[in-house]
């Protein structure tokens, strides 16, 4: 293996992924900012949840959130579906890994809420019936993807397709995406400068 050459690759992929994440997001990026934060004037929250590398981002971002990103400021009302290995066992064993999300939307989401279900490939299957248990409740359903989008494609609004088939640069920028999403809400909320 030329470690070099491999070295070179990754960052040349990431940074054309990054540069068509960039031409193509800008807009679905404002609509998720102004969504979420519409969410949180009325007394909402946000509600994020993935699986594995996903279900990192979505705890990441919660706690972003609702401890602090930039500076010291109020609580933003966030939380991640991944957390509570209770719930989580529970609902798989009786109910399927399928309901993972869906259940716990059904006990802890309300219509003021906005949920962000974050998946590479559109195609988690959990995420996706996370997302309709939202939409019957009359929250808001956006979520992060990649490659086509899935079946995520008219079900989640805003959707953020990540332009490649490579889940590593999907996650890459659903990072990135996820941080700039939450100093834009800092802003827009206006709770930092």
């Amino acid at each position: 293996m030329d470690l070099a050459s491999f070295y070179a690759a990754e960052f040349a992929e990431h940074a054309d992924v990054t540069a068509a994440t960039r031409e193509a997001l800008a807009q679905p990026f404002a609509a998720l900012v102004e969504a979420c934060c519409a969410s949180v004037r009325a007394g909402g929250k946000l509600i994020f949840f993935g699986n594995g590398g996903s279900a990192a981002d979505a705890q990441h971002l919660a706690t972003e959130l609702s401890v602090r990103y930039i500076t010291d400021r109020k609580a933003i009302p966030a939380l991640a579906l991944t957390t509570d290995s209770s719930a989580l066992t529970a609902i798989g064993n009786d109910l399927g890994f399928e309901q993972l999300f869906a259940r716990q939307i059904e006990a802890l989401c309300r219509k003021e809420d906005m949920v962000i279900g974050i998946s590479t490939s559109g195609r988690s299957a959990n995420v996706i019936k996370g997302l309709q248990a939202a939409r019957e409740i009359g929250a808001g359903a956006a979520a992060l993807s990649g490659k086509d989008g899935g079946d995520l494609v008219g079900l989640a609004d805003p959707l953020l397709i990540v332009p490649s088939s490579t889940t590593a640069r999907i996650q890459e920028m659903h990072i990135t995406l996820g941080q700039m999403l939450c100093g834009a809400i800092e802003k827009k909320l206006g709770l930092a400068a």
